[in-house]
């Protein structure tokens, strides 16, 4: 797939912080999309030391959860670890990986946060508008908000709130297992976003998404499929 020219990488965090509040504007926060067949789980991983950011794309079928195609790319770290910028971190090495897809996703979830940030421009949303694409953030833990603790069973959700706006949602994907933190990216709304985000949980709390893309990001790189 293409993928196009975004803005500059090389920049401070002050930058950064300006990126985000200006890019933060061309999210769109409503159902954008056409009819999902792919979806593609995107993960991170670092070598040498945190010099090198290594990005997997894992493309899966639906419903059926297959794999179709994989794509690894590793590029040098550009910048620094700083909480609430990690997608300059970690954003241009998933481009350079989605650019070497062949068969082009119709859904992005992201192993991280959406507009459940402080400047509601998290990893998800900075991936799914600099790459046109619908994306979900799907996150292990909290970043910011509040909420109360989600019902026991698969499927039961609080919403995410800070400040009292609702920035996301916090999802159980296994009965009485630690939830899921589940916010939008872009071209995607809330309601939608459970909703896939569930389709790709089938049996264990992480989607099977994220969990393919891990392996490629943990381990060798994978023949393409």
């Amino acid at each position: 797939m293409t993928i196009p020219e975004p803005h500059p990488w090389n920049v401070t965090p002050a930058e950064a912080r300006e990126i985000q509040l200006r890019w933060r504007t061309r999210v769109i926060a409503q159902d954008a999309c056409g009819p999902v067949r792919r979806v593609a789980g995107v993960d991170v991983g670092f070598e040498d030391g945190g010099s090198t950011a290594r990005a997997a794309v894992a493309v899966l079928e639906l419903p059926s959860l297959a794999l179709v195609d994989a794509a690894v790319a590793r590029e040098p770290t550009r910048f620094p670890y700083v909480p609430g910028l990690l997608s300059f971190r970690e954003v241009p090495a998933c481009l350079e990986a989605l650019g070497r897809l062949e068969a082009a996703p119709d859904l992005l979830l992201c192993d991280g946060q959406g507009y459940a940030h402080p400047r509601r421009f998290g990893l998800a949303c900075h991936l799914g508008v600099l790459a046109d694409l619908p994306s979900i953030g799907v996150a292990k833990s909290r970043l910011i908000g509040r909420h109360a603790e989600p019902p026991t069973a698969r499927g039961s959700w609080v919403p995410l709130l800070d400040a009292g706006e609702p920035i996301g949602v916090v999802l159980r994907t296994r009965a009485r297992v630690a939830p899921l933190y589940v916010s939008i990216g872009h071209r995607v709304s809330l309601d939608s976003a459970i909703r896939w985000v569930l389709a790709c949980t089938p049996r264990y709390r992480l989607p099977e998404t994220t969990r393919q893309a891990h392996r490629l990001a943990s381990g060798p790189p994978a023949p393409r499929a």
